[in-house]
């Protein structure tokens, strides 16, 4: 088969950036060898390949923060732990990361630490403004759980799938699409009917959680964007933790010493003596480590999949959490929470369904070895009108190519 099968290049229009940018295009397929377009059954077989291993990802994510919403429930609620400092706890997470991070980081540098590390301007710009996104969007989460219910917080958190698609939109992340908005707003809905009959509704707590969601749909996008940086060296999940925790731990060691009275918790019940102090640091510190685990995983997702898969994803999880809280803490659910639950979990199924037909119909360039050039999910389900991304295998991650 031609090397430029299935291609179309209009050289004769091409001047400047476009003539070298597709130049480089042609250097690649050059470097690759022979490049075809896949057959439907080949794109069939990758979207099912790809969409195991990014389930292996989303089944550890569920699984890490799942516990870690139950267990920072119990931590901070007073009917049991009564911790009443979480920014506190958040910020010894971060630290907790940041050094599993770095053992990771020196233990097997050649998995886990990249050849390039930001300067200081591109941390300052772009990976500080990030970690305080993130760490604003957990602090105000953890927060928020000392005023309301787990089930709140949760209906009320999933409303940030509509602030990641704002965000995806703004950074051009996500094409537009009526289809996909649809879909969203089908997911929203669901979420308002769990939220309706609501009856522990707390305004302030709320609010919170309202910010808490804004946040979040920012920082997904620019860690999103931060995963692709390779010259700064966060193109491995492992190594954009280990740069953006330190900034996440310091945004929320600011805040909490301004709003949590140190000196008083080291003088509470909690530090009454050796025991009780080193029970406390324990609680404090072991949740770190599901944070750790859960946060990677979430970093993977984003990387494979992009912002919008990843925050379906989470309204899934958040379902799966819903359910467990009723269970563990006997938060109650009316007939047309289910009902939205129930249409939450349609909406899903038709985002999955939407991606599918996306992969299926789009065509994906595959080396001669019948791998695609492109190890991004989204590439797969772009078409040569969006952003096609081709991604050597022989290059480990090359730049990103735009088709002519």
């Amino acid at each position: 088969m031609p090397a430029n099968q299935g291609y179309a290049r209009p050289t004769d229009s091409l001047d400047g950036a476009d003539s070298r940018a597709h130049e480089d295009t042609l250097d690649l397929d050059a470097e690759l060898g022979e490049v075809h377009l896949a057959t439907p059954e080949e794109r069939k077989r990758l979207w099912w390949r790809h969409a195991a291993t990014n389930l292996l990802f989303i089944a550890s994510w569920f699984f890490f923060a799942i516990i870690l919403s139950v267990y920072n429930k119990w931590m901070f609620s007073d009917d049991h732990f009564h911790f009443p400092y979480p920014l506190l706890v958040t910020t010894f997470h971060m630290l907790v990361q940041f050094l599993l991070a770095a053992v990771l980081r020196y233990a097997w540098p050649q998995h886990f630490r990249p050849a390039n590390s930001p300067s200081r301007t591109d941390y300052g710009t772009k990976a500080v403004p990030t970690a305080m996104a993130t760490g604003l969007d957990i602090g105000l989460s953890n927060l928020s759980l000392k005023t309301i219910s787990l089930s709140f917080y949760t209906m009320c958190k999933s409303s940030s799938l509509i602030f990641v698609l704002l965000f995806a939109f703004i950074f051009r992340l996500e094409v537009f699409s009526l289809r996909l908005i649809g879909v969203i707003f089908l997911i929203f809905a669901g979420v308002l009917l769990m939220v309706a009959t609501e009856t522990h509704f707390v305004f302030g707590g709320f609010l919170l959680v309202l910010s808490a969601s804004a946040l979040g749909g920012l920082r997904w996008s620019l860690t999103q964007l931060l995963l692709k940086k390779k010259d700064m060296g966060m193109d491995n999940p492992a190594a954009t933790l280990f740069w953006l925790a330190p900034a996440m731990a310091v945004t929320l060691g600011v805040i909490s010493l301004i709003m949590d009275s140190w000196l008083s918790l080291l003088q509470s019940e909690f530090f009454e003596s050796f025991a009780a102090s080193m029970k406390t640091i324990f609680f404090l510190t072991a949740p770190g480590v599901l944070a750790f685990f859960m946060v990677l995983s979430e970093f993977y997702i984003l990387q494979r999949a992009g912002v919008v898969p990843m925050s379906i994803a989470g309204i899934a999880k958040e379902v799966t959490t819903i359910t467990i809280s009723a269970w563990f803490f006997g938060d109650e659910l009316t007939p047309l929470n289910i009902t939205g639950v129930a249409i939450t979990v349609s909406g899903i199924v038709l985002y999955t369904y939407h991606k599918y037909r996306k992969s299926i119909e789009s065509p994906v360039p595959l080396d001669p070895h019948g791998n695609p050039l492109s190890t991004d999910d989204e590439a797969l389900g772009a078409t040569y009108d969006e952003t096609v991304r081709l991604t050597s295998s022989v290059g480990e991650g090359d730049e990103v190519r735009k088709r002519s």
